[in-house]
């Protein structure tokens, strides 16, 4: 009974067991982890939640690059709803590390939206915002103390040798040029006490030496504690009998002990593949118990093998010549896609879902049973799939052309995309996204609009597919709580900070497609290739205010169109962009628009992210930044960073 209790709940809560086990790789140790010391929200609220938080997205983004850069960065974004924001790693971090914590404290810190001010101390790092300039902010009336559970042996020589170490350190760290002093104190007895003191580097000295006269005073109090710590606005001061600053100074890939972590993490990988594979293997050859459908995936594949959706696997392995690299047409966040062709000619494109974490349910039934439902010119059109054999397997039609991607991105084969071609992948992409949001049975939310995701077939005309993180809404559904998925630079702002899903997230998501197929830029390495530092969107939006958007134009479409025709593609890509989300046409005006022959359009607002620019970005590229910002939310995708996952607040 045990057993079978054991392998039902692997069966039903394998990817939360991955999770698990990922976790437990990677932060085998203690000293690997940066745990949450303490968050703090503010008491007020923001009066204009929505441009707050694109504020605060758009200043996060600028912190990290100065972060990355050298361990400390303030921002500032917005001329109304003004987020600030402050970042700094402690001195004894590794970059690494550094860069690690700070993706952790951006992933946390949203929680206290719409909180106008809040701050988060983990064991490593500070980060912080607010809607005034904290820069200069030494003590406020948040700071805090922490102290520990367990008390030192021998207290009072502990507490006389504590308090001998942190003023040692409080005066000689705002003297220093890093406002930064680490260091340890014996006593006679063999007691020794670690600690370490840092100040912000944007407060003067006087500023920091303030900070840690009052810290000093705090972490005092936790005395005889075998460890405290101070949270100031403006500095942080630690004793501890651990060496807790010496652990985390050797890069992890420098030591024995990182040696011995990876050998455990490793050991602990395939005792529990081996697990997870005996597990399968039970699955497989007992008889299916319909109790334990608890999701109905077995019914629904139970429906599939008995219909005209189902494929045998062996035929599919020899259309493909047993998925020869050579057939291979690309790769996703969830598979690769092979060339086949069937006994009878027919030439089908076969997608092969990588076996890991949540696929079988959420991707492969999610993406059959509702694929299945739609049907129109600019959807890439389900032929079956393959359910019985050792992989999943989905079967479409074959799009000569392959995705969008290989052509705008392609010095050499964006010459076959003349603006005629263009316009109709603009406008197909733009009815597709139409059916999906207002004209099919159901709303459906796709969530991954890119150019890899936009097929191409002998004609050029554009079909949306991969629906594999698609969501349908019921009727009376203003929006979906749901975890993050998608691709980093398509991303709408609302959804990042609250995972609160609508069709504008798609919106959004289109918009960014039209400003890259008009440019012939990716959007996603935008800010690398710029002279300036600028993202796309930021040079677009800019030319627009200054009447020079034309400028912009992909130099292979010069005397293709007209002036008109181009501002107008960029016009609707910038209304469809919109930092608010409320502002962003819906899909069917969007087609409207397009179609139409007036000229009185809208004007767009300011978009999000603008302003981005830093020379982190010359070395690393956008896509450090997501991998950062999304350390824990994978799988990701070959093509940028497509994630999944992350629980929305």
């Amino acid at each position: 009974m045990m057993v079978f209790t054991l392998f039902s709940w692997i069966q039903h809560h394998h990817h939360l067991l991955l999770l698990l086990l990922i976790s437990g790789a990677f932060f085998a140790k203690a000293d690997d982890s940066l745990p949450i010391i303490r968050t703090i929200c503010g008491r007020n609220q923001s009066k204009n939640p929505e441009a707050f938080d694109v504020n605060f997205v758009n200043t996060m983004e600028m912190v990290f690059q100065n972060v990355t850069r050298a361990g400390f960065g303030t921002a500032v974004s917005g001329t109304s709803n003004i987020v600030h924001g402050l970042g700094q790693c402690f001195n004894y971090l590794s970059p690494t590390a550094c860069q690690l914590c700070y993706a952790e404290s951006r992933v946390k810190l949203p929680h206290c939206l719409p909180a106008t001010t809040a701050r988060i101390y983990l064991d490593g790092c500070f980060l912080r915002y607010a809607d005034y300039n904290v820069s200069s902010d030494a003590v406020d009336e948040f700071d805090a103390f922490v102290c520990g559970n367990s008390s030192a042996s021998n207290s009072t020589e502990f507490e006389d040798t504590a308090i001998r170490l942190v003023r040692s350190l409080a005066s000689e760290a705002y003297s220093s040029k890093e406002y930064y002093k680490a260091g340890s104190s014996a006593g006679s007895s063999g007691v020794t006490v670690y600690g370490m003191a840092q100040c912000w580097r944007s407060l003067n000295v006087s500023g920091c030496r303030d900070c840690l006269k009052s810290a000093k005073d705090s972490v005092a109090r936790c005395l005889p504690a075998a460890d405290g710590k101070a949270l100031n606005a403006g500095c942080y001061l630690r004793y501890s009998t651990e060496p807790f600053y010496l652990a985390k100074t050797v890069e992890s890939g420098g030591s024995s002990s990182a040696r011995r972590r990876l050998i455990v993490a490793l050991g602990s990988i395939i005792a529990a593949l081996a697990v997870i594979g005996i597990a399968i293997l039970w699955m497989k050859l007992r008889p299916t118990d319909s109790n334990d459908d608890i999701d109905g995936s077995q019914e629904i594949i139970r429906s599939i093998s008995s219909s005209n959706l189902s494929f045998k696997y062996e035929d599919l392995r020899k259309a493909t010549d047993n998925f020869s690299q050579m057939n291979k047409l690309g790769q996703g966040g969830f598979g690769s896609v092979y060339k086949g062709v069937l006994p009878d000619g027919t030439e089908i494109a076969v997608k092969r879902l990588f076996s890991d974490a949540r696929q079988w349910i959420d991707q492969f039934v999610n993406e059959v049973s509702l694929i299945n439902r739609v049907q129109h010119k600019n959807l890439a059109k389900l032929l079956g799939c393959s359910v019985e054999g050792p992989e999943s397997l989905l079967v479409y039609e074959y799009l000569c052309n392959t995705s969008l991607d290989h052509f705008l991105f392609d010095s050499f084969n964006k010459n076959a995309l003349d603006w005629e071609r263009r316009f109709d992948i603009i406008i197909g992409t733009a009815e597709g996204l139409a059916y999906l949001h207002t004209s099919c049975e159901v709303r459906i939310i796709h969530r991954d609009i890119k150019a890899s995701n936009i097929l191409l077939d002998e004609s050029f005309k554009p079909k949306i597919s991969d629906f594999g993180l698609a969501r349908c809404f019921a009727g009376d559904q203003s929006h979906l709580s749901t975890g993050l998925a998608g691709t980093f630079g398509y991303m709408a702002p609302e959804y990042i900070v609250h995972g609160q899903l609508t069709e504008k997230a798609d919106i959004y998501s289109y918009g960014i497609l039209v400003l890259e197929i008009v440019t012939g830029r990716k959007n996603h390495s935008s800010i690398a290739e710029s002279a300036e530092g600028h993202s796309l969107v930021s040079l677009i939006w800019q030319n627009f205010n200054s009447e020079r958007l034309t400028e912009l134009l992909d130099p292979n479409l010069q005397d293709q169109c007209s002036e008109e025709q181009a501002i107008k593609v960029f016009h609707v890509g910038l209304l469809c962009t919109q930092a608010s989300p409320s502002l962003r046409p819906p899909m069917w005006k969007v087609v409207e628009m397009l179609r139409s022959n007036s000229k009185d359009l809208p004007l767009p607002t300011r978009p999000p992210f603008i302003g981005i620019k830093g020379a982190s970005f010359k070395n690393e590229g956008s896509e450090t930044s997501s991998l950062l910002t999304s350390s824990l939310r994978s799988p990701n995708s070959v093509n940028q960073m497509s994630v999944s996952a992350v629980q929305g607040r």
